[in-house]
């Protein structure tokens, strides 16, 4: 199995938090200076932030649920206490009360602090207005795409959620994918069942189990990896689409057709 390249500009950590969140701790090479993206928790932030001697500039959101925002206020009355200017992004169809400038696609975020350029991308789809941030070949995309999966339909559309994934698909293949949440191996488990003689998934399977034996994150994967194993990401694949009719008891006509149903699995799994 393809391993990640290690040829990073930027520094980006992960800190854990609740059960499976990852809030990703990112700043240059060159600086104290940090930003974090979906802090669901400020306890396990500020203890990060103290006991490696940095300082938070930046905090950028992805959508409006708890588990990624929960921190963002005490965080910024920490910044506040420690006179250390802050800067909150969020969507602009959502998140608006945690965040002091709202984002949309295609706006350019200039992060002088962290010395980056971060590209908005809307990826509707888990809720209407969850965004992406693509910072040179990093990209954090919430709840969105995951590792062999993507997240559930909230209050976004099932076909919005469908463009969402093939637009960051379509992203170059060396991109390195952050998502939010260790649910690698359980996505894996229905990958497998959807899809199970694709042997670049297996392989993964194996590679990834190895991983979490030891302890170790399953993330970042990349969207080359993600384009070999991730169902929701194939359903061109006529071996997925002839599992999806199996399960559905349907004739499926369009790749759309076929995440649809192949959403419903998941959720159902």
């Amino acid at each position: 199995m393809q391993s990640i390249q290690s040829d990073n500009p930027l520094v980006i950590k992960a800190i854990k938090a609740f059960n499976d969140n990852y809030i990703w701790c990112i700043h240059s090479k060159i600086s104290q200076h940090v930003g974090l993206v979906d802090p669901g928790d400020a306890d396990v932030c500020i203890q990060y932030i103290e006991e490696n001697n940095l300082q938070l500039s930046t905090i950028y959101i992805t959508h409006r649920h708890s588990d990624h925002v929960g921190g963002v206020e005490k965080l910024v009355a920490f910044c506040n206490e420690k006179s250390w200017p802050v800067t909150t992004y969020g969507p602009t169809k959502e998140a608006q009360k945690y965040s002091n400038i709202k984002v949309k696609d295609g706006d350019v975020i200039h992060d002088e602090s962290l010395n980056i350029s971060c590209q908005v991308i809307d990826i509707p789809g888990h809720t209407l207005g969850h965004v992406a941030y693509l910072m040179e070949d990093n990209l954090f995309c919430g709840d969105t795409l995951f590792s062999a999966g993507c997240g559930r339909v909230f209050d976004g559309t099932s076909e919005e959620l469908f463009h969402s994934l093939n637009s960051l698909s379509a992203l170059p293949e060396k991109t390195r994918v952050y998502c939010a949440h260790e649910y690698t191996m359980a996505n894996l488990a229905f990958a497998l069942t959807v899809d199970p003689t694709n042997e670049e998934l297996v392989n993964y399977y194996n590679y990834v189990s190895k991983l979490r034996e030891k302890g170790q994150s399953s993330i970042p994967t990349s969207i080359c990896i993600e384009k070999k194993v991730n169902p929701f990401l194939r359903c061109f694949d006529n071996n997925i689409k002839q599992s999806v009719e199996v399960f559905s008891d349907k004739n499926l006509a369009s790749d759309l057709e076929t995440f649809i149903q192949l959403r419903l699995w998941k959720n159902e799994f």
